[in-house]
């Protein structure tokens, strides 16, 4: 034990020390920080502080479900989307979507995967068929 260590060289010692130093190492009954990821349902603009909270602990991936309030009102769903969006922006996370209903926020340490889109083909107009 840590303590039983102090206490002996305080008492211990004759002298009365300048300073005791104290072993700060994570001890194995700590538990180590894990990433959680974590549901949510925005069923109205109140809330989105839970979830700016949870975000803002560091250590959240937000499973964003928007339909309750995609269903009750879009203009609080925009304000609700936008303020989450400039938390990520802030904590240098990340959001998308997927689907029409769901919305996933990390923290900056995760990255979602975005497949780049296929360039459009091209067609040639019919002018250039002529120079075929």
């Amino acid at each position: 034990m840590p303590f039983k260590d102090i206490f002996s060289k305080l008492f211990k010692s004759n002298e009365d020390p300048e300073y005791i130093e104290i072993d700060l190492g994570q001890s194995p009954s700590e538990k180590t920080t894990k990433v959680l990821v974590r549901p949510f349902i925005l069923k109205k603009f109140d809330d989105t502080p839970e979830i700016l909270n949870s975000l803002r602990e560091g250590y959240t991936i937000a499973v964003i479900d928007m339909k309750p309030l995609k269903d009750k009102d879009v203009i609080e769903l925009k304000r609700a989307v936008s303020k989450i969006r400039k938390t990520a922006e802030a904590l240098e996370g990340n959001v998308a979507g997927f689907g029409e209903n769901i919305i996933i926020v990390t923290p900056n340490f995760a990255e979602i995967y975005k497949p780049s889109k296929q360039a459009p083909i091209s067609v040639p107009s019919p002018t250039e068929f002529e120079k075929y």
